[in-house]
């Protein structure tokens, strides 16, 4: 079995992104939580703090362009096809409700980093149960 084949049953992670995912970051043991991998190809709040107060930007672009660009195109991909399939109380319909489609396609991006890392060095596999409960 391919390493990649395990990352490729999450939503809106194809072939390429995992393929990619898997040659830039590996097995992701050097990574201590599943922030640290999404803050690395940079989906995580660019963050200013001063006085006792924390101001959160936007994503912080910083790290590997290429797979920050792949994962968001894939949660793009999600989001378009939940408008017509999910359920209406799911995660992703409650925040594309709340915020800007490409506001939630970063957050979907951020989530799915966050599952790769999850099941990349465990010997788990991914069961898709609905979009993102």
């Amino acid at each position: 079995m391919r390493p990649a084949s395990k990352i490729e049953a999450i939503p809106g992670v194809g072939p390429i992104t995992a393929s990619a995912m898997v040659a830039t970051v590996g097995n992701a043991t050097e990574f201590k939580g599943s922030r640290q991998l999404a803050a690395w190809p940079g989906l995580v709040p660019k963050q200013h703090a001063s006085g006792g107060k924390q101001l959160l930007l936007g994503i912080s672009k910083r790290g590997d362009t290429y797979l920050r660009t792949l994962l968001i195109h894939g949660a793009r991909a999600v989001i378009r096809i939940s408008e017509k399939k999910a359920e209406p109380g799911s995660w992703l319909c409650k925040l594309i409700t709340r915020r800007n489609k490409n506001i939630a396609a970063v957050a979907l991006a951020n989530k799915n980093a966050r599952v790769i890392w999850a099941f990349s060095p465990k010997k788990r596999h991914f069961t898709p149960i609905t979009l993102w409960q």
